[in-house]
């Protein structure tokens, strides 16, 4: 006699929100012609509750404990990954039981990056087992063999039942499990293909079980949806320990890895690595990378900036272009920054300083990729526009970091220290910063020169050179039209 009977409906392509019938648009997600047909296999209630017995439950901690009376022993222990780079956004590396989710746009490298780590973590003596949802044992060691890992200690298993998957875990018994992709994971009592929003959520459901109640930690990665955020249920986001993305532009060689969510250390740290030929490299110091020999030379529109990432100082080049707009309202992009953020010191400019940007197309870019959040950057992008707008320089060999008030006041940073011997460090000779509320005799002392600024007026005095201003009727001129429009002077 059957144990199962067939189920039509249909299912949003963006989404996963099945109905049952067919719409023409999705009242969840809003996409227009999205669903298709589908056919599922519905078990009986006799053949669910036989899978259902073999759901791994978390009887062994089941057991109500004081607080007082836990020990933490050598199986708590923190282990690394192998890349400190990871371990910085982890929070020192891999603590055992712990249950991370790593997400990311197609083809940006995590495959990559977890067989690299597979291999890291198994030389280290420890026993992986990764999971192959959507490749085969054989695409993986061609992979392996680019990257040229020997693959020691690593157990693939091309599996996608999670029943399976959580048995032989529990033989195996390894200390890191990898699971490529979560998407390709599926409960065979449940109705629905692999991937839709009840499928992932009760997989990684069990999966959680298992890494609490044997103490394994299991890495997962997932695929993204179009708007950036990890495909399927926000509840998986909720569920895990660690929320990672992994980002960078398809076409570039550099990658960043955030972390958006961390039970175990900081959110703010990020991780830069570099992809090639043999796989992704870690860039220890990320400044080099973002800065080039072109950031050392003065020219009109470009600032290098302190930001801090997380503990990390990090020299950027913000670069401004202000030109004669051609169309009645201005433009205005932001390229790593926030757009309100652009707006604002723009607003500062025009109502302290005097400057016209009503006219003025305005472009700014974060060189390299990096999107700073901190607003520290406010006095280097607003000297970035104003270097672009009179088409002066800023002085040689100079880091500025500042937030700007609604009053044009420049206020204190933090980390200063930190941001000031990133600088030394790289070569440069001035730091051009707020005035520090701390006494005298408890600043360090630095081989580079600190000038300490209280306002916008201040910062253009120490920060341009006048000897390198454009003639005044050449200033501002437009590519589309030939046309000049002659810049107002200087503000002191």
């Amino acid at each position: 006699m059957s144990k199962s009977k067939i189920k039509h409906a249909y299912e949003c392509q963006e989404c996963q929100l099945e109905v049952p019938q067919y719409l023409g648009r999705c009242p969840d997600c809003g996409s227009w012609n999205s669903f298709i047909e589908k056919k599922t296999e519905v078990l009986k209630p006799e053949a669910s509750a036989e899978n259902a017995s073999r759901r791994f439950s978390l009887e062994d901690l089941s057991v109500p404990q004081l607080l007082k009376d836990i020990c933490l022993n050598d199986s708590t222990v923190r282990f690394t990954s192998g890349y400190p780079e990871l371990d910085r956004v982890l929070g020192g590396g891999f603590i055992p039981g712990a249950y991370v989710l790593l997400g990311g746009d197609p083809g940006i490298g995590k495959s990559t990056l977890m067989l690299q780590v597979a291999q890291k973590v198994a030389d280290g003596g420890k026993n992986v087992l990764y999971v192959a949802g959507e490749e085969s044992p054989h695409q993986i060691k061609m992979r392996a063999e680019r990257l040229e890992l020997s693959g020691q200690n690593i157990l693939i298993f091309p599996e996608t039942n999670i029943y399976k998957i959580q048995d032989e875990i529990k033989t195996a018994r390894p200390d890191l499990v990898i699971i490529d992709s979560i998407q390709a994971i599926y409960d065979p009592s449940l109705s629905g293909t692999p991937g839709n929003i009840g499928q992932i959520k009760e997989c990684a459901g069990q999966l959680m079980s298992i890494a609490k109640a044997l103490n394994v930690t299991i890495l997962l990665i997932g695929h993204v949806t179009k708007e950036g955020a990890v495909s399927g249920p926000k509840i998986l986001e909720h569920t895990v320990d660690s929320v990672l993305y992994f980002e960078g532009e398809k076409f570039r060689n550099l990658r960043i890895l955030r972390s958006a969510k961390n039970r175990f250390g900081s959110t703010n740290e990020i991780g830069v690595f570099e992809i090639g030929e043999s796989g992704l490299t870690e860039v220890l110091n990320p400044s080099e990378l973002f800065l080039s020999e072109n950031s050392y030379e003065n020219q009109p529109g470009s600032v290098i900036v302190s930001t801090i990432e997380g503990n990390r100082p990090l020299l950027v080049e913000i670069q401004a272009l202000v030109g004669l707009s051609t169309y009645p309202s201005p433009r205005r992009i932001a390229n790593g920054i926030d757009i309100g953020r652009l707006h604002q010191i723009i607003a500062v400019l025009e109502r302290r300083i005097g400057l016209d940007f009503s006219k003025q197309d305005v472009y700014v870019n974060v060189v390299g990729g990096l999107r700073i959040q901190e607003p520290a950057a406010d006095l280097g992008i607003a000297l970035a526009l104003i270097s672009s707008h009179h088409g002066i320089c800023i002085q040689p060999k100079t880091v500025i970091s500042g937030e700007i008030g609604l009053t044009g006041e420049v206020r204190p940073i933090n980390q200063h220290d930190a941001r000031i011997s990133e600088a030394e460090k790289l070569g440069f000779e001035r730091m051009v910063i707020p005035k520090t509320r701390k006494p005298q005799s408890q600043l360090q002392l630095h081989g580079i020169q600190q000038i300490e600024i209280k306002s916008l007026f201040e910062a253009l005095k120490h920060c341009l050179d006048p000897k390198t201003a454009l003639p005044q009727d050449k200033a501002h001129m437009s590519d589309d039209r030939g046309e000049f429009e002659p810049c107002p002077p200087l503000p002191f």
